[in-house]
């Protein structure tokens, strides 16, 4: 039986490039996406990256040769040569752009978290010192000064770890499906609440548009409550001190639609793309002087995409911001059973949702 060599090395997923004295003697579809015109017949040197061609001549022991930006802009590459006989070699690249991009998320993470926990330990180390200093600290307004920075930095670190550890839970169980059905009314209600009494004066602003019945939805309930109590925090922290941060939930098709309004200075276009990354923030300033972390809209991603739902953000500059989330409504027979594996999906949509606009902030 005779296949065509074409044929065969087409029917493999990864690039391979074949190359007989110098020159592209063949390449399956998925190598030719990545090199520009017909490098059929061409000298290799002409149509692949040098460091490509460095893999011919690499030890099989040495580290793996990896090519960047080869077929496109952050594309990572490992590239395995083998030698088929004198002269003729073939080329087989494996894409890692996704474990590069995974590890770069990891690097920025930890570099992120240490940066944000080394401002306030230096802090209260600071000043943990100069009260040990019985001249510097003997005096005692400046002594409860000091006490209240500590106090306040300690409380900062505090909500950073419990943040750390929120999204490392909810990024532990993103795969499995919540299976229990939850009155999403009640419990963003009850969440909304509990955020406002934790924000007085500024929590009297909180405006429930009345829920008539029950809104079902397949969920963890302690989750959704987290997630609303981002959002509605998100408004005090954010919105201008004596206008309504507005809170509603209905039916929307099969989904069940929650939207927290604020009216603030609102988000510049700019930067809605990056607002739910980890420790991104528009104003890094003034998120800390409000008792952010960097982490809340990071949280509510997450918790929105393990439970299958869209996330909505739209915001105005100078009239304020609201976060639509989407959930999809329970369905006779959801309840007690174990969640199953899935994979869920989020997206930032570019409309504004239905009941106003939909954009989001900094984290809290």
């Amino acid at each position: 039986m005779n296949i065509d060599v074409s044929t065969l090395i087409d029917a493999i997923a990864d690039p391979l490039i074949l190359l007989f004295d110098g020159r592209v003697a063949a390449a399956n579809r998925a190598a030719l996406v990545l090199m520009r015109d017909d490098p059929i017949g061409a000298t290799a040197s002409d149509v692949l990256p040098h460091q490509l061609l460095q893999a011919l001549h690499a030890p099989r022991e040495d580290a793996p040769v990896i090519v960047a930006d080869f077929g496109g802009p952050r594309r990572h590459w490992e590239v395995r040569a083998s030698t088929i006989s004198p002269g003729q070699s073939l080329l087989h690249l494996i894409d890692h752009t996704a474990a590069e991009a995974v590890e770069k998320m990891r690097v920025d993470f930890v570099a992120n978290a240490s940066h944000e926990l080394r401002t306030p330990i230096a802090a209260i180390s600071g000043f943990a010192e100069t009260l040990a200093d019985d001249e510097a600290g003997g005096d005692p307004a400046t002594r409860h000064r000091f006490v209240e920075i500590i106090a306040r930095e300690a409380r900062r670190m505090q909500r950073l770890v419990e943040d750390l550890m929120s999204l490392s839970r909810i990024e532990a169980d993103r795969y499995v499906a919540p299976g229990h059905a939850v009155d999403l009314a009640a419990t963003a209600v009850s969440a909304a609440q509990a955020a406002a009494e934790q924000r007085q004066p500024r929590g009297a602003d909180l405006v429930i548009v009345p829920m008539t019945r029950p809104i079902m939805v397949r969920g963890e309930r302690a989750q959704l409550a987290q997630l609303v109590h981002n959002l509605v925090s998100n408004g005090f922290k954010y919105g201008d001190v004596g206008t309504p941060v507005t809170l509603s939930l209905r039916p929307h098709g099969g989904m069940a639609r929650l939207i927290v309004e604020d009216r603030g200075e609102g988000i510049s276009a700019k930067h809605l793309p990056r607002i739910t990354e980890r420790f991104f923030r528009v104003n890094a300033t003034r998120s800390r002087a409000v008792g952010g972390t960097g982490l809340g809209l990071a949280i509510v991603k997450h918790i929105v995409e393990r439970h299958g739902g869209v996330l909505t953000i739209d915001s105005e500059v100078g009239r304020g911001t609201a976060v639509c989330v989407d959930l999809p409504l329970a369905k006779r027979g959801d309840g007690g059973r174990p969640g199953h594996q899935t994979v869920t999906k989020w997206t930032d949509a570019a409309a504004a949702p239905a009941h106003g606009s939909g954009h989001e902030r900094g984290k809290p």
